[in-house]
């Protein structure tokens, strides 16, 4: 198996990964997954063995880099693809000097894999898009 990450311009391809885990995986309405914010988003796509089966989107913030719309097809899940996917988010986010932090919006249930990979959670549990959340915080240095 061959995992790949990398920066994409192929907006289509990540929005039906998250078309298939958000609105129709999640029951999350396609008004609350589909904003505005992509068109100044980096994108990210994780391929395996050449398929795209994961992708996210950064965007920046003062001294914080946003990491949102973590998504990996079930079929992905459990392969690694999702770590390979947080490492590039945080190695770009990284190379951008002005960046000090990462700050994400965890589903609940996935607060351990995000506290494997050196983040923190900070703040009350909340509801987005009716799925409980917490904020979770880390260093880019």
């Amino acid at each position: 198996m061959t995992v790949e990450v990398r920066v994409t311009e192929d907006l289509a391809a990540c929005l039906a990964l998250r078309r298939t885990v958000f609105i129709e995986e999640q029951g999350v309405p396609e008004a609350d997954e589909v904003d505005d914010l992509d068109g100044e988003a980096v994108h990210l796509l994780a391929f395996v063995d050449g398929v795209p089966m994961g992708s996210a989107r950064l965007l920046r913030s003062g001294e914080t880099g946003k990491i949102g719309r973590v998504c990996v097809l079930a079929s992905a899940r459990g392969s690694g693809l999702g770590v390979a996917l947080m490492e590039k988010a945080l190695a770009v986010l990284a190379a951008d000097p002005a960046l000090r932090r990462a700050k994400l919006g965890a589903q609940t249930h996935a607060l351990g894999f995000y506290e494997r990979l050196g983040f923190v959670a900070e703040g009350p549990e909340y509801l987005d898009a009716g799925i409980p959340h917490r904020d979770m915080v880390r260093p880019l240095r």
